[in-house]
């Protein structure tokens, strides 16, 4: 969805965001939205805003099972999505996989309290060697971001803050706010350690672009490739524009929490 909308400087303002630390099965397309509704639910009741999800939370990250359980986007699990994003009143970007054609790409959205999808990022940094075939990959071209009732919004998927040349482009375009879905994952013994790598990523992004960001991990294990038996560590951050933590999520643990975010006044860089 290569859209770019660039309005008006937003003015100085706060938004109420839940982070949406959940646990993911690989194909467990019913019990994920479970969770997913859960969750919303427990953010419905402390006023989000927004609520921000993992990667793939839909069929699990690096499951060659996808590519034959994905659907299109727009397709069944976008509109399941934004039947909740409406019946709770909360704008969702969330991380699942999406199927064209012969292609399973590692996807995520951006729909509005209404429901509707203003946004898709397809992932680019796509780690094309823990599954075969892999994901097909995004296009560095279509990183943007998208005019909301919150100011302007930029949605990645985990590795995709790996790389310098996308957070390059980003950075221009002015992000009042970086939303990205992540799939952090280790062995188990190194846990809680690798979550420190991810907090000084995100510390260091957000300061880049001076935005604030939100990156949510989730936990539960992977159980296809060469990773098979990693664990997901949890421990979800929020950063402000100068980088520093406003929040981290519970270390291997679900979590669900609202935080209120300041928006709208980017850092000198």
């Amino acid at each position: 969805m290569p859209l770019l909308c660039l309005g008006s400087p937003l003015l100085h303002k706060s938004v109420r965001v839940a982070i949406c630390q959940i646990l993911v099965i690989d194909s467990d397309r019913e019990g994920n939205f479970r969770r997913i509704e859960n969750a919303l639910e427990q953010a419905h009741l402390g006023h989000a805003q927004i609520a921000v999800f993992p990667e793939s939370s839909i069929l699990g990250w690096e499951n060659p099972e996808a590519h034959h359980l994905a659907e299109p986007i727009p397709g069944l699990d976008s509109d399941r999505l934004s039947l909740l994003a409406r019946k709770y009143g909360i704008a969702i970007a969330i991380g699942l996989d999406e199927k064209e054609g012969g292609h399973l790409f590692d996807s995520a959205i951006f729909l509005d309290r209404t429901g509707k999808l203003l946004w898709k990022h397809r992932k680019i940094n796509v780690l094309p060697e823990l599954m075969s075939p892999p994901y097909s990959q995004g296009r560095p071209e279509d990183i943007g971001v998208v005019e909301t009732e919150f100011g302007r919004i930029a949605v990645l998927i985990c590795a995709d803050t790996f790389t310098d040349s996308f957070i390059a482009r980003l950075r221009p375009l002015k992000p009042d706010l970086i939303l990205v879905p992540y799939g952090w994952a280790a062995t188990n013994d190194k846990w809680p350690e690798h979550s420190k790598d991810l907090e000084k990523l995100i510390q260091q992004r957000a300061r880049e672009i001076g935005s604030p960001m939100v990156g949510v991990d989730l936990v539960g294990e992977m159980t296809h490739g060469p990773w098979t038996g990693w664990t997901y560590g949890g421990s979800s951050f929020v950063a402000t524009g100068d980088g520093h933590i406003l929040f981290t999520g519970r270390d291997r643990d679900t979590d669900v929490h609202v935080i209120e975010l300041e928006i709208g006044h980017r850092q000198a860089n």
